[in-house]
């Protein structure tokens, strides 16, 4: 059976090569059959769940890894559960119910709806989809590179969001297994979901007392363990951009290549429109463009006015 995530394309950005004065390449994740580049991990994953006897998935998702889960499962025929906190947007909890599965709104951020998620496991035919913390995930997320190297691009650095550091993981391991150990990776939060800037200046994983970005998504309060290990041992800068930024990013996006994404995505698009000194020795930078379906144009407009 074929993967349940799709290729995407690896665009020449024009608007980003000029901005950083670099070769900027654009991985396109929200062209995706769930919005985000979260159906690579969690469509590998819920399949291999599957193939082990799963006959239900239970998910806590801030809206994509949910929606992710929801089109995995009426792929594979298995029930969903996906439990959310109160931030997730309207139109993400719809896409998730349009895909079938059930939808339980739980707790101010994802930890909350994590707690509440696992304590619908009461069976062993239930498998819990985490949104980040799974090596499953992590080996799904890494076929972003495998892709980047088949179309013959070699980057000097590649730019991605964190929240819970999934797609981090997964990055880290593609570049490992194409032998680019020392390909720096830009790791891009928004200020008020900085969990990863906040245990690389402490020096431990902290939890963040709450989550105050509009970029939900990237609502984890503390990174997992592996991505806190990972950024110690992998080249690794860990930046910050306002939520302003992130937005502002997303509608020159919108602009430039047609795609409507979170603000989530845009915080790492807001490092290469800025020419960020962190890109400043990169020949050739990837910038992966994540995705994310909670978004429509007009809460994109209210985001940006509200900023």
């Amino acid at each position: 059976m074929p993967p349940l995530h799709v290729r995407t394309p690896l665009l020449e950005s024009h608007a980003l090569s000029d901005a950083t004065g670099s070769d900027v390449r654009v991985k396109l994740e929200s062209v995706q059959p769930s919005g985000s580049f979260k159906i690579r991990g969690i469509g590998h994953a819920c399949r291999t769940y599957a193939e082990q006897g799963a006959t239900r998935f239970v998910a806590s998702s801030g809206g994509n890894a949910g929606l992710a889960v929801a089109y995995a499962g009426r792929k594979l025929g298995v029930p969903v559960t996906v439990v959310v906190p109160k931030s997730t947007t309207e139109r993400a909890k719809a896409l998730i119910r349009d895909e079938s599965a059930r939808v339980i709104v739980h707790g101010a951020s994802w930890n909350e709806a994590h707690a509440q998620a696992l304590s619908l496991m009461d069976d062993d035919e239930a498998a819990y989809l985490h949104p980040f913390d799974d090596p499953l995930l992590w080996e799904g997320h890494a076929t972003i590179i495998d892709e980047i190297a088949a179309d013959g691009v070699a980057p000097d650095a590649v730019v991605v969001s964190v929240g819970g550091g999934g797609l981090f993981c997964g990055v880290v391991r593609g570049l490992r297994r194409h032998g680019w150990d020392d390909v720096p990776v830009v790791a891009v939060e928004t200020t008020g979901a900085d969990s990863l800037h906040a245990a690389v200046a402490s020096e431990h994983p902290v939890a963040l007392d709450a989550i105050t970005s509009v970029a939900t998504s990237l609502g984890a309060k503390q990174v997992g363990d592996q991505t806190f290990r990972l950024a110690q041992e992998h080249p690794t800068q860990s930046l910050v951009v306002s939520d302003a930024a992130a937005v502002e990013a997303c509608a020159r996006f919108l602009d430039d290549h047609r795609q409507l994404t979170e603000p989530a995505c845009g915080a790492a698009l807001a490092v290469a429109y800025q020419g960020h000194d962190a890109l400043t020795d990169a020949q050739t930078i990837v910038v992966i463009a994540c995705g994310g379906a909670g978004v429509t144009l007009d809460r994109l407009r209210a985001w940006r006015d509200g900023l």
